[in-house]
């Protein structure tokens, strides 16, 4: 497989004028329009009318994150206002049981107007259901631009996740170029979120209604969910001449037994809804590679790794190998559910192993999102973004859908 790391970022340039961001939702999420591109043709309908165009017997994989109210806002004696956006928890194997925390936990944040905080606590007053709250953040250690922050609370009768549903605020795009609504608490997570942890919606499941999944259902299309929770430097762009100098970032995702399963079960038809089931889908099938090359392997490394899939040497194995693999490795665990971290990149020069389609909305310049797309495409990535652009389809998280064949 061919390395990507001496691909220049500013040859995935394109013009995206400001007035093409959609600021907003439509009121109908399958309103949407819907670009359909196979093997080269494009052209256009209705997102409501997805299930007319996917393969036969296509199985679709959801990731079902749910994004938190991750931003928490403190006010100084000194009037200044110090935001604290919760990234993860230190230890970001078991989000479950970070957010069931009921007197103290660390997260990692980004600290806003971070000049104003030197040194010493924060406190806020929370109003959660009909009790009073006394929450105070301290700084415990500093990475680069993350920080570790210590929280506690008084009394300690709720949960964390009490706390930032009651506080916090959704971390909506900055590119939006305006605060959240109202409206965005339900806007701004899929139909089908369960599991929190995101601090930002795997966007392209926005489209889906309930009565788009009972299409699906209706013409017997299978779902399989898995979860990876979104972090904050997934649609960062790259500010680095080529690839190589890039730091990818890490998110964690647990995928079921049954879904893998299910994997072996659909090889040919597997539709990834958005560039976060397709990195999940994608890190699979090194997970297997990496345990059929040492079966302990994952005692020792839990995450696949940027350059993995182009420089790592593992062995060239099929994805059906790879599936078993996982269920092997499963089976020695005596555990139903797999959760490891990635940050894999995936870059024209990749192969891709699992996945057979993309459901992905119109992506930011120069971004490891986009780069995804033209790995999937080949050049025809600019053709299509070409095609939208120029038929006036809205783009980034709120923006219209594309569904690559």
């Amino acid at each position: 497989m061919t390395s990507p790391r001496q691909i220049r970022i500013a040859d995935y340039q394109y013009p995206l004028p400001d007035g093409r961001i959609a600021r907003y939702p439509l009121v109908r999420r399958d309103r949407s329009r819907l670009l359909l591109y196979r093997q080269g043709d494009i052209s256009e309908t209705r997102f409501c009318r997805l299930p007319e165009y996917l393969p036969e017997k296509s199985l679709l994989v959801f990731n079902n994150t749910r994004v938190i109210q991750a931003r928490l806002l403190f006010q100084k004696t000194t009037g200044a206002s110090i935001e604290l956006f919760c990234l993860e928890p230190v230890d970001p194997h078991d989000y479950v049981l970070a957010f069931q925390q009921t007197k103290q936990c660390v997260w990692k944040c980004l600290i806003g107007n971070r000049k104003k905080w030197k040194d010493g606590l924060l406190t806020q007053t929370v109003h959660a259901g009909n009790k009073t709250v006394t929450l105070t953040a301290r700084r415990v250690a500093t990475c680069e631009d993350i920080h570790w922050i210590a929280f506690s609370w008084e009394p300690d009768f709720c949960t964390f996740a009490d706390l930032l549903d009651a506080a916090g605020k959704l971390p909506i795009p900055p590119y939006l170029h305006r605060e959240a609504e109202v409206a965005d608490l339900s806007a701004y997570q899929t139909v089908y979120s369960k599991i929190k942890g995101s601090v930002a919606a795997p966007t392209a499941g926005l489209h889906f209604t309930p009565d788009t999944l009972s299409a699906l259902a209706d013409r017997g299309f299978e779902r399989e969910e898995i979860t990876l929770h979104v972090g904050a430097g997934t649609f960062k762009p790259v500010k680095t001449e080529t690839l190589d100098a890039h730091p990818m970032h890490t998110e964690w995702f647990t995928v079921q037994r049954r879904t893998v399963v299910r994997l072996l079960a659909s090889p040919g038809r597997v539709i990834a809804v958005g560039t976060t089931s397709v990195r999940t889908l994608e890190s699979l099938y090194y997970i297997g590679a990496m345990l059929a090359r040492h079966p302990d392997a994952l005692d020792e490394e839990r995450t696949v790794g940027q350059w993995t899939p182009y420089e790592e040497r593992l062995p060239d194995i099929s994805p059906s190998e790879a599936l078993h693999q996982i269920l092997a490795y499963l089976d020695r665990q005596q555990t139903d559910q797999l959760t490891m971290a990635t940050q894999l990149l995936i870059a024209p020069g990749y192969s891709f192993r699992l996945v057979n389609g993309i459901l992905t909305n119109f992506h930011q310049p120069q971004s490891t999102l986009l780069l995804l797309v033209a790995a999937f495409t080949g050049g025809d990535w600019k053709q299509i973004y070409d095609y939208a652009l120029s038929h006036d389809f809205r783009f980034l998280s709120y923006g219209d859908s594309s569904l690559l064949l």
